[in-house]
């Protein structure tokens, strides 16, 4: 079973690319960030013309996500229990034996900003309920736009970037609540190098010259480990004309 995750920077213009890499690479479940779409103007016909369907959240101009599956997800919950948030970055459905959550996580601006604050008061509600949902759902997967570079092997300049947005230690310690439940961020699991990134700037040739972040994660509970065969980031895809900043970011379990 092959699971995967791309922040799209806007379907509606990545649409095409999306339905192109379908058909390459053949996921079974994709979790889609930033779709900045409405749900009654997401592409639900072509995406069933490609073999999925899909379940959203979604939101005019910013933010969004959406789940698109070979076979129907149930069970949807669309934000974290008791954070109101008018912002549309969760979305969780059962897929199979799988229980799946896709976020696009608060990017936070700039350390010391209220969106910052606002950011780690996001992930520290995400950690509570992620504790219950493992409680529920043994086998889970969380995965989407983290905004979050681990630690320094997916930052192609740790000394820029300390202390930085995305790369702070309360950030990072955040993410590291998150393996302490039990969540296993599965690339690191299999791949101990670093200098492989799935998000590029549009500016300054960033991608041509690597200048990235590994800020896309895919995420597995414990009782996944076993069944993971494989992990890795298509690249392919931001070499395209108009491509979204990101990469997708895939796993595959074993049945």
């Amino acid at each position: 079973m092959k699971i995967a995750s791309w922040n799209v920077n806007s379907l509606k213009v990545r649409l095409p690319h999306l339905l192109d890499w379908l058909a390459s690479a053949q996921p079974d479940v994709v979790a889609l960030q930033e779709i900045k779409l409405q749900d009654a103007d997401f592409p639900h016909e072509q995406l069933a013309q490609a073999g999925y369907r899909a379940l959203v959240n979604g939101q005019k101009t910013y933010n969004g996500v959406a789940l698109l599956s070979r076979m129907e997800g149930t069970d949807p919950v669309r934000e974290i229990p008791g954070f109101d948030d008018p912002q549309r970055r969760v979305l969780a459905a059962t897929v199979g034996d799988l229980r799946i959550v896709d976020l696009y996580v608060v990017n936070g601006q700039a350390v010391g900003s209220d969106k910052y604050a606002y950011k780690l008061a996001w992930l520290a509600a995400l950690r509570d309920w992620l504790a219950a949902q493992l409680l529920i759902y043994p086998k889970l997967i969380v995965l989407g736009d983290f905004n979050i570079a681990a630690d320094d092997r997916d930052v192609h300049d740790p000394g820029a970037w300390h202390e930085q947005i995305l790369c702070s230690t309360p950030e990072r310690q955040a993410l590291q609540a998150l393996v302490q439940l039990g969540l296993h961020d599965s690339y690191r699991l299999l791949h101990e190098a670093g200098g492989v990134y799935s998000w590029w700037d549009y500016r300054q040739g960033a991608f041509r010259r690597n200048i990235g972040l590994r800020i896309d994660l895919v995420m597995i509970s414990s009782a996944l480990r076993t069944r993971l065969l494989a992990a890795g980031i298509d690249r392919a895809p931001r070499k395209l004309e108009r491509p979204s900043d990101h990469a997708p970011v895939w796993l595959e379990l074993s049945p």
